[in-house]
């Protein structure tokens, strides 16, 4: 992999990162806020529940590329001390294949529905904020991390042990 390569994925990664940080931040102040003005004032703020919903969302779908480029899903490596390094890094390449392909599929599911929710015009009850944005928002960040995936096929790191030995 370039040294420029690594440059634009370190800046992709403190942007998402960045966003994700802001986006929880802003989450703990309406929790904070809803939860004072519901207690001490008998005044909860009007929509602070669907906020949060929609605020989870984002940070979720947005943090879904982070957590893949950095490889901290959940794995199981008991057959990884049988396999070969060449089959491990032949399986490892299958298995990132096999995510993108999941994962492009499950775009163009989300993409169909995020239509037929703008067609409709779905909005949330009480602040009436349209639904289909994010919708698509989950679209494109789940298309994103596909991405992802698929550049690991080509530019697969090398695997750590758990003591982070090679």
């Amino acid at each position: 992999m370039s040294e420029n390569t690594g440059a634009w994925e370190a800046r992709i990664d403190a942007l998402l990162g960045f966003c994700a940080a802001v986006i929880l931040f802003v989450l703990m102040m309406i929790t904070f806020a809803d939860v004072v003005a519901r207690y001490l004032f008998n005044f909860p703020l009007r929509g602070a529940f669907e906020i949060t919903e929609l605020m989870l969302l984002v940070l979720i779908f947005a943090g879904l590329p982070l957590v893949s480029h950095a490889d901290e899903h959940v794995t199981m490596d008991f057959i990884d001390h049988m396999l070969p390094r060449p089959a491990l890094r032949a399986l490892e390449r299958v298995v990132h294949a096999v995510c993108a392909a999941v994962l492009f599929f499950l775009t163009w599911q989300i993409w169909l529905k995020a239509g037929k929710i703008a067609a409709y015009g779905d909005t949330t009850d009480v602040l009436r904020i349209l639904v289909a944005p994010f919708v698509y928002f989950m679209a494109a960040m789940i298309a994103l991390t596909g991405v992802v995936h698929l550049f690991k096929i080509v530019y697969l790191p090398e695997r750590r042990g758990p003591q982070g030995t090679t």
